[in-house]
């Protein structure tokens, strides 16, 4: 569930608290305009569906390692689009680092664990677990 105050740019927590959404309309507008941008000369057109129809082709089968980014970069071309980035105001960018910094809040709690016994003052501990390791649990349930 996204709760920000502009759901169409925004940061959220994904569904199994493992990794953060990043959504941003614009984008998807800004390509769809460059896209369609050359679409009224008839030569512009056939290029583009031909690029197109190669991307399509591509997505669909198995594709061979950087098949895919030259069919997406052919269609960029032919389409004349550019680099997709979107310009950000002040308070947005407030809004997106404190929406971020909760995302990440809640994320992290997972790794740290992790991380912290990998860290050299654990040298102890992990000596300690090797030569003595934790007993398998095989029945939690007593009769």
């Amino acid at each position: 569930m996204n709760h920000s105050q502009r759901p169409q740019q925004s940061f959220s927590l994904g569904a199994d608290h493992l990794h953060a959404l990043l959504r941003v309309d614009q984008i998807r507008t800004d390509t769809l305009i460059q896209l369609v941008a050359h679409w009224g000369d008839p030569d512009s057109r056939d290029e583009i569906l031909d690029a197109l129809d190669e991307l399509a082709t591509v997505v669909s089968g198995a594709a061979r390692e950087g098949e895919l980014d030259a069919a997406v970069e052919q269609v960029e071309d032919v389409a004349g689009m550019d680099t997709a980035q979107v310009q950000v105001q002040i308070p947005d960018v407030r809004r997106l680092l404190a929406e971020l910094t909760e995302v990440e809040r809640r994320t992290s709690r997972f790794a740290k664990g992790a991380a912290q016994i990998k860290h050299p003052s654990m040298r102890a501990t992990r000596k300690h677990l090797a030569a003595n390791p934790l007993p398998e649990q095989t029945n939690r349930r007593t009769a």
